[in-house]
């Protein structure tokens, strides 16, 4: 049950007749990974007349040079240029890519608030008002679905959170998707696409997985051992781009395959695990880690106490998208990348599962490969 049916997913509409190619697509959050690497790869796109990317802080020198032909315009969207800037331009597709799951800085809690949530506001009343707009597509997360030890193996769309989320951000996700689902519903012309992503890596990203197992040692919770179900940086904007191209309407979570328990992440990381109590797993990590743990907010230490699945039926078959990565294979692509130092070396660790598996009795343990996506959590 949605937690006040704020998360619940809305079906893909059968009966909408299917839409043309876009022409004019304006993307925000061109500063961040998402956004600009989404404006580079419209922008090489023929069919699109027109690729605008919007964001309040420029992009990098290399950003510019890669989006190419795409033109980038330095506007805060919670700003009324940013109708200004839709209806010159006759844009078509609006695609929001600008949420962000940690205050920036200089700024606090509200600040993140303002920024994803008025911001939201105003960028789909401007959408609501304008003619031309057809389609809006929307960067969400799984934060949504929160994080508890009463949570099932696999959340579907229209499902929610066991209790309310206590994160900001997953609280600015929720907000976000309601406002996008109200505009749908009072303009009914304009499909809405929702993509609730599950937590990102890989050698490029900087997300909340790779910042906690670059730590040489690194904390986990005493008794618990979190099922984490993760997306690729690539197949993140492949699902974007495919969306924005021709995605349907509907809200659908997008993750790989399978999972990889905490526990055989940190192994596989070469990192050394360090299990304490719960109520002492902020201090350790403050110890062992410094002000890497500050960095990590509530929602984020949920994550990585008890994890989070979902059922990504949905996407294969109505946004007939499929992850070129597993999670398991995102997650030693983002090893490779960074190119991680072992502080256990993967050969000796290789040795103990085998001396292990021989006392076993010859049973080989469960490889994270292995794990069903739907399987129990511990």
């Amino acid at each position: 049950m949605a937690v006040h049916g704020e998360t619940n997913g809305g079906h893909v509409s059968q009966d909408r007749v299917e839409r043309d190619a876009p022409r004019v697509v304006l993307v925000t959050g061109a500063s961040r990974f998402l956004g600009g690497y989404l404006t580079m790869r419209l922008a090489q796109n023929p069919s699109i007349d027109r690729v605008i990317a919007v964001d309040e802080v420029a992009p990098s020198k290399d950003m510019i040079r890669r989006m190419g032909r795409a033109e980038f315009v330095r506007a805060d969207i919670r700003n009324p240029l940013i109708g200004k800037v839709i209806r010159n331009a006759g844009v078509d597709t609006v695609v929001h890519a600008s949420l962000i799951s940690r205050p920036p800085s200089g700024g606090g809690r509200t600040v993140m608030k303002d920024l994803n949530v008025l911001g939201a506001m105003q960028l789909f009343a401007v959408c609501q008002k304008s003619p031309t707009v057809r389609h809006v597509v929307l960067r969400s997360s799984t934060a949504v679905y929160g994080c508890s030890a009463k949570d099932p193996a696999q959340f579907t769309e229209e499902m929610g959170a066991r209790s309310r989320p206590k994160g900001g951000f997953a609280r600015d996700a929720i907000e976000t998707e309601g406002y996008a689902r109200g505009l749908g519903r009072r303009r009914p012309d304009i499909d809405v696409t929702i993509l609730r992503n599950a937590p990102m890596i890989g050698p490029r990203l900087n997300g909340a997985v790779s910042r906690y197992l670059t730590s040489p040692v690194t904390p986990s919770i005493l008794g618990r051992d979190a099922r984490m179900q993760l997306l690729h940086e690539e197949d993140a904007l492949s699902a974007l781009e495919r969306a924005t191209l021709s995605g349907p309407a509907g809200t659908f979570n997008i993750a790989a395959d399978g999972i990889i328990m905490l526990s055989q992440a940190i192994r596989r990381a070469g990192r050394v695990e360090l299990p304490v109590p719960s109520a002492l797993f902020r201090t350790t990590g403050r110890a062992v880690m410094g002000s890497l743990m500050r960095s990590f907010s509530t929602e984020q230490i949920d994550y990585f106490n008890f994890g989070c699945g979902v059922d990504t039926t949905r996407m294969k078959n109505d946004l007939s998208f499929t992850p070129r990565w597993t999670t398991v294979q995102a997650f030693d692509d983002f090893v490779r990348g960074v190119a991680l130092t072992p502080v256990i070396r993967r050969e000796w660790v290789d040795a103990v599962e085998s001396r292990l598996t021989a006392v076993l009795g010859g049973v080989p343990p469960r490889g994270p490969v292995e794990l069903a996506a739907g399987t129990g959590r511990k």
